[in-house]
């Protein structure tokens, strides 16, 4: 190696250090960029595939301590900064201008709390510095705009090009679209399979998303006509499958992964739910209401992660009534811990289906 303390040297020094989530390394992934010396003083820019990495700390940890061992260091400054890479394009699928990753979040039935996991990973992956959109593709039941605080919001529509532009609403850090702008609040959804495609589709091209990091899409549950929309549409970074640990949940989250799969979607993992209750006066507390270590099982034997186990606490129920997210309302409660290491998860392996 060259005795010369320059950049040369800094890079190749730091050539070993590999990104634990993609295990390549830094200097070949061009994440090591601006490298300066002064003296004995090093400084470098490292750019990570994604705000939310769950890896940061040890990353600039094992960058500082390779430079360090070249002769002549005596200080070593990291930067750090992020460049989310986009999904790659498909064949037959059109990608959304400006969006560089869309990530479904479904589920095999309903009740399993899949709207409050994708809200919540939503903001949470926007609290990292990530630019997020939410689209609400639960038409029959669109949720989002209360669970977000946008129950009284409306959106924008105006004409260009002879179509209909929306402009999203927003709120703590999230940009969302929900047939629940749309329409009024009693009114009932009663379509069938063509016109639920034609929205969802509206909802991808026809509104103004901006740049984003992420567009998180609240699907519907079960294994229908929206989820084939999607699939069928755009290029995807992957599905995340929420179920609860109780048996009938496991059993048709199992169908809604198969189709994905089927679709040559790739699963990013299984969050489980509902996995104990903590009640809130005895927080030392855990019962298993749904059952126990369903997800993990699940996960296990259809050979994909389990991205995290989420309690049920009433005060996740309470922020979604009053559209303060846990992650919001409550950084440092159980849940919300559980469901930001969830978006970090999620992140990290957007990063390796895009990379890959």
């Amino acid at each position: 190696m060259n005795s010369i303390l320059n950049s040369q040297a800094i890079l190749e020094v730091l050539r070993p250090v590999q990104d634990p989530e993609l295990r390549k390394s830094l200097v070949e992934l061009n994440m090591i960029r601006n490298v300066t010396v002064e003296g004995g003083k090093v400084s470098f820019t490292l750019v990570l595939t994604t705000p939310a990495c769950p890896l940061r700390e040890f990353i600039v940890e094992d960058c500082q301590k390779a430079v360090k061992t070249l002769p002549g260091v005596t200080d070593v400054a990291v930067e750090v900064t992020a460049e989310t890479p986009k999904q790659k394009d498909l064949p037959n699928r059109n990608s959304v201008p400006g969006v560089k990753n869309i990530i479904a979040v479904s589920s095999g039935k309903g009740g399993v709390g899949k709207s409050t996991i994708a809200v919540n990973v939503a903001v949470a992956l926007a609290q990292t510095g990530a630019k997020v959109g939410l689209l609400d593709a639960d038409i029959y039941g669109p949720n989002d705009p209360t669970m977000l605080g946008l129950s009284d919001a409306a959106i924008v529509v105006r004409p260009h090009e002879g179509k209909d532009i929306l402009e999203p609403a927003f709120n703590h850090g999230v940009k969302l679209v929900s047939m629940g702008f749309l329409i009024d609040r009693d009114q009932p959804v009663i379509w069938r399979g063509p016109m639920l495609n034609g929205v969802i589709r509206q909802f991808l091209y026809q509104v103004e998303w901006g740049e984003l990091d992420y567009l998180i899409v609240d699907m519907p549950p079960g294994t229908g006509d929206a989820q084939l929309t999607l699939t069928q549409a755009v290029p995807m970074a992957g599905a995340v499958i929420v179920t609860t640990p109780q048996t009938v949940a496991l059993l048709d989250s199992r169908k809604g992964l198969k189709m994905f799969q089927q679709l040559n979607v790739p699963v990013l993992g299984i969050v489980e739910n509902m996995s104990y209750f903590i009640p809130p006066d005895m927080p030392d507390k855990k019962y298993d209401i749904f059952g126990s270590g369903g997800g993990s099982k699940t996960a296990a034997e259809l050979g994909v992660p389990l991205l995290g186990c989420v309690p049920l606490e009433i005060s996740t129920r309470i922020g979604g009534d009053t559209g303060v997210p846990i992650v919001v309302g409550e950084p440092d409660s159980a849940s919300a811990s559980a469901l930001r290491a969830i978006a970090l998860a999620i992140a990290g392996k957007v990063s390796v289906v895009a990379l890959s």
